[in-house]
């Protein structure tokens, strides 16, 4: 049984399994006759329609789901997707997933339940010990060493040691076609229930800084400096409203994936048939910074 909806956003966006589809994968064919089914094809995936979303508490049935999220993030990264979604699922006081409002009776969709975006925000610091968060944490601070400067590996990694100002990883995540409008109620109900844990005197609700690592990409035509990064403007965020984020940040860095990547999971990485080389953007940010990045998303993202 699906549980209870929270809230419901409008999306306007394209069918978020055809994003997978790679021109790659289209046969080429001489025949004009074919070349006018192909025209025909490309119009009706460009096609955009209509689709209402919910948002749920987070529950068992959403594991596959989730899980799958993840590792768009992580990808062939060494952490544990397995035991993360698993933490997610058991602290669902904090948190929601996207689901379709309603799916027609003669949709071609097997899973009514699918889940198309999820968000949550995980305390690094009170679980310290646990597989997957020191599995993130040695990410972390392995790619910040290597593509940021020693004095911000050392600065983010007595941050991450400091059980007196907890870390929180804000994860929000989505199928890239879900449009950015989602993300405020989504956003706001978040915040929220992080104010409720806060009261209550839950970990959730007592995280002094918030982590997060982005999906970004590049044109891969520029050329990025070894150590220190490259300016945010070179960067493009695939949630959009992290952007925000970012400005807020006190500490950023980037790092490639280019090697990790796998099509059926980060989709074709181009932008007006610009080829883009994916990255990940990994930011901290004050949380009482977080009043400022709602005013943001509330200023750019009201339907």
């Amino acid at each position: 049984m699906a549980s209870s909806a929270k809230r419901r956003a409008v999306g306007l966006g394209e069918n978020p399994e055809e994003d997978d589809i790679s021109s790659d994968e289209i046969p080429e064919d001489d025949d004009d006759e074919s070349g006018e089914d192909s025209e025909a094809s490309e119009e009706e995936i460009n096609e955009e329609v209509i689709v209402d979303f919910e948002a749920h508490n987070i529950s068992h049935n959403d594991y596959n789901g989730i899980k799958k999220l993840l590792q768009q993030v992580f990808l062939k990264a060494h952490v544990n997707t397995a035991e993360m979604t698993d933490i997610i699922i058991q602290q669902n006081h904090v948190g929601s997933v996207i689901k379709q409002a309603e799916v027609p009776e003669d949709s071609d969709d097997d899973d009514p339940d699918e889940v198309f975006g999820f968000i949550t925000m995980l305390n690094l610091t009170e679980r310290k010990g646990v597989q997957c968060v020191e599995e993130i944490k040695e990410l972390i601070l392995d790619q910040c060493e290597k593509n940021s400067t020693h004095s911000m590996n050392e600065q983010l990694e007595q941050i991450l040691s400091d059980t007196s100002k907890p870390v929180g990883l804000l994860l929000s995540e989505r199928f890239i076609n879900v449009p950015p409008q989602i993300a405020l109620p989504l956003h706001k109900q978040l915040q929220d229930e992080i104010a409720e844990a806060q009261r209550t005197n839950k970990p959730s609700g007592r995280c002094h800084y918030c982590l997060m690592i982005s999906k970004t990409c590049k044109e891969a035509s520029k050329t990025i400096p070894a150590r220190g990064g490259a300016p945010k403007e070179e960067y493009l965020f695939v949630n959009a409203e992290e952007e925000f984020f970012y400005e807020q940040a006190i500490m950023k860095f980037h790092y490639s994936v280019q090697e990790e990547a796998d099509s059926c999971l980060s989709g074709r990485w181009s932008f007006d048939d610009v080829p883009m080389k994916p990255f990940r953007t990994v930011m901290l940010i004050p949380a009482d910074k977080m009043p400022i990045i709602m005013d943001k998303l509330k200023e750019y993202l009201t339907v």
